[in-house]
């Protein structure tokens, strides 16, 4: 299939920016290749150091017979569902490196935080921050620098685009991520919204929301909502550093157990010595722009707009917004999810999962094909379904991924759900922000009304019960972004806004927060850039402004004539909440972070 017309100027035009760039981080690559092995390289103390606390066997192996030795950057934990089935991966993968005379080490673990648990909390301003914390992390455990290869535990929101930012900086070594799957599903999403609102108007008490709470996450796994977590293994996917077909598989299960054997086989098939794809290589121009489209085809999660930015950034890439905006008005929406739709990632799975929505983009002209992958067969193996074997001892197969199992969920690129992608760029006197229209309901795209200024989420929420809210708004919450208090999610925000506009008044938010894969209905133009505190335009929103926000056109506009616009000053973010944003819940430790970090569009990095 030709390759589509946007694909290949969305490409072009970023190779080019990228030029000097990449050529830098392609040239360390090479020479991190070219040196001798770790165990010949380094002294006998380091060496001695390095490998003391291996088993006598693999000691010798290592040593001795330079057997290839695996680092596993582990972002396991017990409290949190989507990392506890880490815990017994280390010695699987071990056991398998052995059968395929290699050996494997914990390099290190990484943090892996919940939005979910922090989220409307001080936890919550450490989130985005932890992603970069997470590629310290793994930079520092893979920085021992006796591996030949290395598997990545993560799957959650900021852990996976922290451990690819960390691997990539890394560029030379051959890695394999090695996902854990969602949890089974419980409670619907949209009954659990329910739910959620009833409790924002006082119809249902704390009992009952805990109730649906618990039986919404109920056991090991990612949530089953369409949120950065699973949006990340969509991306992994459709970036070929997954096992084919290993995203959506639920922890526990003899499948599950095979497709992480399989990483190990993968990962060692990619070695120096075999087919060579270190992770540097892999990760190039068209690698990204692959994953931006399958962002865009299934309505993923809006705070991909700030790490895939990062991420590509670390292999000297440079995208932006207007990549993004431009390769939406090309790529169809394929997929319903919730928030974007009423089925979960388990039904997404049985609909057909990435295989089907990776195979249609490939079909039709919308994804690169002919880019290096952890597989020999490259993209097209990415489009397969993988049949375990329960007890038998045969080898892990694939199958063709067939037809869409259901349409409601999935679509062919010839019937897509929309023919645009699930995300919009906005720009105009209040800067440049992102808007996820696959959500949003048709007559919501296009909302005008006066502001409401608030200078934080709790002062929205505080308006919200006292009644203040009971007419068209457009709520602009600000003092949100990275340097101000480091950009956390405002996902206490939607109940409310929800139930707003089921009472048919038209409302939206205007913030330099995020609000990540659980935005819900209500049309949100977030990650407002340059933010408040760094003199943006929001800063300079009062009450009654009129505002219009029109996601078809794709604009975000304060009303009000040029000239009084213009000679408006800027309000200063109120002292009580600067001394808040930098005090207590660890917030001390990452003052840094906040001082030093880019724009949302630049990716929020901190360490440029």
């Amino acid at each position: 299939m030709k390759l589509h017309s946007t694909l290949e100027r969305v490409t072009d035009r970023i190779r080019e920016r990228s030029r000097d760039s990449r050529a830098g981080y392609l040239g360390l690559i090479d020479q991190m290749v070219q040196r001798t092995p770790g165990a010949d390289r380094m002294g006998c103390a380091n060496v001695a150091h390095a490998f003391a606390g291996m088993p006598t066997g693999d000691k010798f192996k290592v040593v001795a017979e330079r057997v290839p030795n695996i680092g596993i950057v582990t972002a396991y934990n017990d409290m949190l569902s989507a990392h506890a089935p880490y815990a017994g991966y280390p010695n699987i993968i071990k056991e398998e490196a052995r059968l395929r005379g290699a050996t494997a080490q914990v390099a290190g673990g990484v943090p892996a935080m919940c939005d979910g648990v922090t989220q409307g909390t001080p936890g919550m301003e450490l989130s985005l921050f932890s992603r970069d914390t997470i590629a310290m992390g793994a930079a520092i455990a893979l920085s021992h620098d006796v591996f030949d290869a290395a598997l990545l535990l993560g799957i959650c929101d900021k852990i996976v685009p922290g451990l690819l930012i960390g691997a990539l900086h890394f560029g030379h070594l051959p890695m394999v991520f090695v996902p854990a799957g969602p949890m089974t599903s419980g409670l619907s999403n949209k009954e659990k919204a329910k739910v959620r609102e009833q409790a924002a108007q006082g119809l249902v008490g704390r009992k009952e929301l805990m109730e649906a709470e618990q039986k919404a996450y109920h056991a090991q796994g990612t949530c089953t909502f369409y949120g950065t977590a699973n949006s990340n293994q969509m991306l992994l996917e459709a970036m070929g550093l997954h096992v084919p077909g290993a995203a959506f598989v639920t922890p526990g299960t003899q499948l599950r157990e095979q497709l992480t054997r399989e990483a190990v086989r993968t990962v060692l098939d990619i070695l120096p010595s075999k087919r060579f794809a270190p992770i540097g290589r892999i990760v190039d121009e068209r690698c990204i722009v692959n994953a931006m489209v399958a962002l865009l085809a299934t309505g993923g999660s809006t705070n991909h707009l700030i790490h895939w930015v990062a991420v590509a950034r670390s292999a000297g890439i440079l995208i932006d917004w207007d990549d993004f905006a431009t390769l939406s008005e090309s790529v169809p929406l394929l997929s319903r999810v919730y928030p974007n739709g009423s089925a979960d990632v388990n039904q997404f799975q049985a609909a057909g999962g990435p295989g089907f929505v990776i195979r249609e983009l490939l079909d039709a002209g919308l994804m690169h094909e002919d880019v290096l992958t952890v597989r020999a067969g490259g993209m097209r193996e990415q489009t397969q379904v993988p049949v375990g074997h329960d007890d038998t001892g045969e080898p892990l197969v694939w199958q063709e991924t067939g037809a869409s199992g259901d349409l409601s969920v999935c679509r062919p690129a010839t019937e897509p759900f929309s023919p645009i992608g699930g995300l919009k760029l906005l720009q105009g006197n209040l800067g440049r922000a992102v808007i996820k229209v696959s959500s949003v309901p048709d007559d919501r795209h296009v909302i005008e009304a006066p502001a409401k200024v608030f200078d934080s989420q709790e002062a929205l929420q505080l308006a919200f019960k006292a009644g203040e809210l009971e007419q068209d708004t457009v709520c602009v919450v600000r003092w949100q972004g990275p340097r101000a208090n480091g950009m956390p999610e405002l996902h206490k925000l939607t109940p409310p806004l929800a139930v707003l506009q089921g009472r048919g008044l038209r409302v939206a938010l205007v913030t330099d927060g995020r609000m990540s894969g659980a935005s819900g209905n209500v049309p949100a133009a977030i990650h407002v850039s340059p933010e408040a505190l760094a003199g943006g335009p929001l800063a300079k929103v009062r009450d009654g402004d009129m505002i219009r926000l029109d996601a078809n056109a794709g604009t975000l506009q304060v009303l009000v004539p040029a000239a009084e616009w213009d000679a408006r000053e800027n309000a200063t973010m109120p002292p009580s909440l600067t001394v808040e944003a930098g005090r207590g819940m660890g917030r001390e430790l990452f003052a840094g972070m906040r001082r030093n970090a880019t724009t949302a569009e630049e990716g929020a990095c901190t360490w440029l």
